[in-house]
């Protein structure tokens, strides 16, 4: 791989993309983006210098949960780490999202420092 920085953000609301990407930038992380979990996974055939996924759980279509299935499950994309990315932090969520399939799990509002730890821990 190229770049080792470059991450993919899936969400569904642009603001959290560019809220995340401007925050990721600004440390020196590469930030490609889909606003679904079917155009994310598109991309990260197309695009292999990705060496991390930030997925959103709650979509409509298909959602974070599929989506990682799916993204495990495919052998072509080399074990890419996803970090679940939600707003619900309700107990259960994280062990939820941990059991999907994600390597971490961080909660919006997202604390940043917390993000950039599983960062640098899977890229």
């Amino acid at each position: 791989m190229a770049n080792k920085n470059r991450i993919l953000i899936i969400d569904d609301d642009n603001r959290n993309i560019f809220a995340l990407t401007a925050v990721l930038k600004a440390r020196g992380y590469q930030c490609v983006s889909a606003t679904g979990a079917e155009e994310g996974i598109d991309l990260l055939l197309q695009d292999k210098d990705i060496s991390v996924v930030l997925m959103d759980m709650m979509m409509p279509g298909m959602d974070g949960y599929q989506a990682i299935e799916k993204i495990n499950g495919n052998a072509e994309f080399g074990g890419i780490p996803v970090i679940a990315v939600t707003a619900q932090a309700m107990l259960g969520d994280r062990e939820r999202c941990l059991n999907a399939g994600a390597v971490g799990y961080v909660s919006k509002p997202i604390n940043v420092d917390d993000l950039i730890q599983l960062l640098i821990k899977y890229i």
